[in-house]
């Protein structure tokens, strides 16, 4: 299952800078990035392309940093693409704690990452509706 690395950060100035020359540091590419404020202080959520060393190499300079499993799927860009998807999850009792999404370089097709308490319940629902799930392998390389 893919990972995100979620990072606690204080809100103030050079926290982005400080973050992202870590990771180029050591040659971890950034997929995509989400950052939450909740006043002073947030919580910034990176899709990378080796999230294990990404998580690792944050910590060891002091940020406050972890992994978490997320649910990623293939949508097509189309109005109501997403609509599909949130339906069946609704329809299932899953509740989307926290999502993100991104187009791909062909523009046909888009990336919904998302997060849940039961990442295999979810991956098992969408499998057996025919919903192409995203697995780590193919999204860490997007």
């Amino acid at each position: 299952m893919p990972y995100q690395v979620s990072v606690f950060a204080e809100n103030r100035p050079g926290k982005i800078e400080r973050i992202t020359r870590v990771l180029a540091e050591k040659k971890i590419n950034i997929r995509a990035i989400t950052i939450s404020d909740s006043g002073d202080y947030g919580i910034i959520k990176l899709l990378l392309d080796r999230p294990e060393d990404g998580c690792e190499c944050l910590k060891s300079e002091g940020f406050a940093a972890s992994l978490k499993e997320v649910a990623a799927v293939r949508l097509v860009d189309r109005p109501g693409g997403l609509h599909g998807v949130s339906r069946l999850l609704c329809e299932s009792g899953v509740n989307v704690e926290d999502a993100y999404g991104f187009m791909l370089k062909s523009h046909e097709d888009a990336i919904f990452v998302f997060q849940v308490d039961n990442v295999e319940r979810v991956e098992k629902i969408l499998q057996e509706n025919g919903i192409p799930i995203v697995r780590e392998n193919e999204l860490y390389l997007m």
